[in-house]
């Protein structure tokens, strides 16, 4: 099981940092992603984490704004986000996926367990 939690309101410019805690003994050999979906929108990729942490990848609107990085001694993965823009507004979820190949990370298809999402809002 995955849950999500940081979620909240902050202005534009601001900062917030989400978190996904774990459970189960897989989390340690399953890369990390995390997905957003805003109203109206399809749910669309926004950074992932490769199993040992060497690799991360991020989308073109999120790069050098966020942050993924993992904790495997807290069954952690977390997103620090910076800059917010109010377009960064959307439900965000975690998701794990058993794949090696960072090539499958942002699609969605290729993760086997979600957690519940968390709320981000942007405001301007």
């Amino acid at each position: 099981q995955l849950h999500a939690s940081g979620g909240g309101l902050v202005q534009a410019g601001g900062s917030l940092r989400l978190s996904c805690a774990a459970s189960g003994r897989t989390f340690s050999s399953s890369a990390m992603g995390w997905f957003r979906q805003a109203p109206g929108k399809e749910r669309e990729f926004v950074a992932a984490i490769s199993w040992n942490g060497s690799s991360t990848y991020y989308s073109d609107s999120v790069k050098g704004r966020f942050t993924i990085s993992r904790d495997d001694a807290k069954n952690t993965v977390y997103l620090q986000m910076h800059s917010l823009k109010p377009e960064d507004t959307a439900v965000y979820f975690c998701a794990a996926t058993p794949l090696r190949n960072g090539g499958s990370y942002s699609y969605g298809r290729f993760y086997n367990y979600w957690g519940q999402g968390t709320l981000v809002t942007v405001s301007s």
